[in-house]
């Protein structure tokens, strides 16, 4: 296996069963929430499921660099001053924590709605909180080493923000840690408007997000394919080749020169049509083909 690929999978049982989960199907990189992702709710991390889990990577074969943690569904780093505001300040100070505890050095982080407030407010909302977050977790990243937070790009839905590279530019220029970078969601970018079914077209879109963010800043790609329409602005995602992306699309990002080396997690579902292994035999088949 030439290319870092894998997918979201579960800590059911633990945190150290994600190792397992993800090396079962053939994984080599792989994406985790470190607790219930539709709750505020969370229990402190035990520390020998932290140890198993820290034990049973460095013995997987699988870089470290290569696994993520996702941030829970309900925080709204990106809204107006007020509980649940605080309240996603406070998670993503404590998922930080969290992956300062288990060394994971990747948090991919939804950019958030404004609510209504306007794009500009939602952006100096979400600088302020990744700003407050990165200056709260000083202390254990000079202890533990450096996690980096990635802005995930959005499908561009009624009030979110992030979803065109130039108001992600604008975001990354107003953080004042070095420590952030962007996961680009292929599904995102396509339902926001940026067409990647053919490898012309692909790479135009990863000569547009060098010129605009620079390579150097996008640290992992979320691969799926689109159920809807180009520029839909609505996020679903779809089993890989079966979309509206397609398999030319899929093939070109997967295969995609400037692209080799950054990390993959799939986010496809599972059903009666494919399961997780069926979705990697296809991105493998595509990527070597």
């Amino acid at each position: 296996m030439n290319v870092q690929i894998g997918f979201h999978v579960s800590i059911a049982g633990g945190l150290q069963n994600a190792v397992d989960n993800a090396s079962k199907i053939g994984c080599n990189a792989f994406q985790i929430f470190t607790r219930n992702p539709r709750g505020w709710a969370e229990k402190v991390l035990n520390a020998r499921d932290v140890q198993m889990f820290k034990l049973k990577l460095r013995h997987s074969g699988i870089n470290s660099d290569a696994v993520a943690v996702h941030m829970p569904y309900l925080p709204n780093l990106s809204a107006p001053t007020g509980e649940l505001y605080k309240k996603s300040i406070d998670s993503l100070i404590s998922e930080l924590h969290r992956c300062f505890q288990l060394e994971i050095p990747n948090l991919v982080v939804h950019l958030g709605s404004h609510l209504g407030s306007g794009p500009q407010n939602g952006i100096d909302q979400l600088v302020n909180s990744v700003n407050t977050a990165t200056d709260h977790s000083k202390s254990s990243r000079r202890k533990n080493g450096k996690v980096i937070i990635l802005l995930e790009n959005s499908a561009g839905q009624k009030n979110s923000i992030g979803s065109k590279l130039e108001d992600i530019k604008s975001i990354l220029d107003k953080i004042s840690s070095k420590n952030v970078g962007i996961c680009m969601d292929t599904c995102h970018a396509f339902a926001a408007g940026y067409d990647l079914r053919s490898e012309k077209k692909n790479d135009d879109f990863v000569d547009k997000f060098d010129s605009i963010i620079g390579l150097e800043k996008l640290r992992l790609i979320h691969l799926n394919d689109s159920e809807k329409e180009l520029g839909s602005h609505i996020d679903r995602h779809e089993h890989i080749g079966l979309g509206k992306i397609g398999v030319k699309g899929m093939s070109a990002i997967l295969k995609n020169r400037k692209l080799k080396g950054k990390p993959i997690i799939m986010e496809t579902k599972e059903d009666s049509v494919r399961n997780n292994l069926d979705n990697l035999r296809v991105a493998l088949e595509l990527a070597n083909s």
